[in-house]
């Protein structure tokens, strides 16, 4: 099957390239939206990974999430209906349903995104959804949560560089559950969705088997680095304060990477693995442990 992937050289579009070449055609698509852009798709199937991500330091505009995640999906979904393309995978996320849960996210929650970049996720998975799909072709929206894996640059690597250099773990008053996604994994879903007739098209979250605590995963990164771990409890308020500070004083530890770090965000992936019939191919922790064992190399 010829596979064309949009987003390539980013760490998930690498990370699926090298998972797929030894059973597919791989069709590296670098796209960007421009007004009144048509695409001629030349390939049997279309995983969409590029897009806006979300913005940690707040520099961007809101025109750059809808354009990227929303018009220019459009196009490339208009492309595709007009193709003999029989497949089309577009990487939405959690986000696009909801930024903060309560209990366990799963597809039937009602969307409600927050910010620019939940909502023009949304509105393309809307855009999709609405559409009537010719005979013979399957459409999956997948919605990631956090992803991980070597070559990962997210806010773990914030939680290596400190637990690394022996600086105890200062955030363990915090009592916290939340959903991790390792990008092997990740990548086996999407291989399975590439070859199996069978699963209907639709909108499936993606996770790991297991959420984990922060205070849990501080754990897997020491015994990743064979230290010994040092959890303070450091009052919340005291903590609050000084990411609040953090926001005007450009420290590592801000309001939003506090949230990112602590907060309950509960992801089921019951509906994909019942798609599939198969088990993720590695656990919650043998995922987290070898990320961790590949920070050190960086």
């Amino acid at each position: 099957m010829k596979v064309a992937i949009t987003g390539a050289s980013g760490f998930v579009g690498k990370n699926l390239q090298d998972y797929l070449k030894e059973s597919h055609e791989i069709k590296p698509l670098s796209v960007r939206f421009l007004s009144d852009q048509k695409f001629n798709v030349e390939a049997n199937a279309i995983v969409h990974l590029a897009g806006k991500a979300h913005d940690l330091k707040k520099v961007s505009k809101p025109t750059d999430y809808y354009e990227a995640n929303f018009e220019l999906t459009k196009q490339l979904f208009d492309g595709f209906l007009n193709s003999d393309a029989q497949v089309f995978i577009f990487m939405s996320s959690v986000k696009a349903c909801a930024d903060k849960v309560e209990g366990i996210l799963n597809e039937n929650n009602i969307s409600d995104p927050k910010t620019h970049y939940g909502i023009s996720k949304l509105q393309a998975e809307q855009y999709i959804l609405n559409k009537k799909l010719p005979v013979g072709k399957r459409v999956y929206i997948i919605r990631p949560c956090m992803i991980h894996g070597p070559g990962n640059k997210g806010n773990l690597n914030i939680l290596y560089s400190l637990v690394s250099k022996g600086i105890p773990w200062p955030l363990g008053a915090f009592s916290n559950q939340r959903s991790f996604l390792s990008v092997e994994n990740l990548c086996f879903v999407i291989k399975e969705l590439l070859e199996n007739e069978n699963i209907e098209s639709g909108v499936y979250q993606i996770a790991d088997d297991k959420s984990i605590s922060t205070n849990d995963l501080v754990l897997i990164l020491n015994q990743a680095l064979d230290k010994k771990c040092t959890i303070l409890q450091i009052p919340i308020p005291v903590i609050q304060g000084i990411s609040k500070l953090g926001d005007f004083l450009h420290l590592p530890l801000n309001s939003e990477r506090l949230q990112k770090l602590t907060e309950n965000y509960v992801v089921s992936n019951d509906k994909i693995i019942k798609a599939i019939g198969k088990s993720l191919p590695i656990t919650t922790n043998e995922g987290l442990i070898k990320t961790f064992k590949s920070f050190k190399k960086i």
